[in-house]
């Protein structure tokens, strides 16, 4: 799976820990940034990171700032996106099972390295399940092309 990557000044450490996690576990990592611990603005770096999974360039994403709160409002802006703010295990499982969330967040001051770790595997190894769950992203696929108009 190619994964394109990105954080804040608020999640540097963390994002370093989880590339190194992903491409020891054989993931095709893009780190877009952020490289140092110097302020950035979070908008700036989740698009980049929003754009890709939107246009199809990668098949997933993880981004990262001090909540994850304003990359999560970031990344759904932008049309086939579905951004998952995640704070345990099984969030991270429910976000790919129910939702088919392409963009995992976490907020780097939130988790530490290990949870994060287990959130990205987990998320990683869970499959969209269909079913009922197709007619709802059906609906919210709908809701885009209402309001993504060109």
């Amino acid at each position: 799976m190619r994964i394109a990557m990105a954080c804040d000044h608020g999640g540097v450490r963390l994002k370093e820990d989880l590339v190194a996690f992903l491409r020891e576990l054989g993931q095709d990592v893009e780190d877009l940034g952020s490289f140092g611990e110097g302020p950035v603005d979070y908008p700036d770096l989740g698009q980049e990171v929003a754009q890709k999974v939107s246009a199809g360039e990668v098949e997933g994403g993880i981004l990262i700032c001090g909540t994850g709160i304003g990359m999560s409002i970031v990344a759904n802006k932008f049309p086939g996106v579905r951004a998952a703010l995640v704070h345990h295990t099984y969030a991270a499982r429910m976000a790919k099972e129910h939702n088919a969330a392409n963009i995992l967040i976490m907020g780097g001051r939130i988790v530490g390295s290990g949870l994060a770790r287990e959130m990205v595997k987990t998320w990683l190894e869970a499959e969209f399940q269909g079913g009922r769950h197709l007619r709802r992203l059906t609906k919210i696929e709908e809701i885009e092309r209402r309001n993504f108009k060109g």
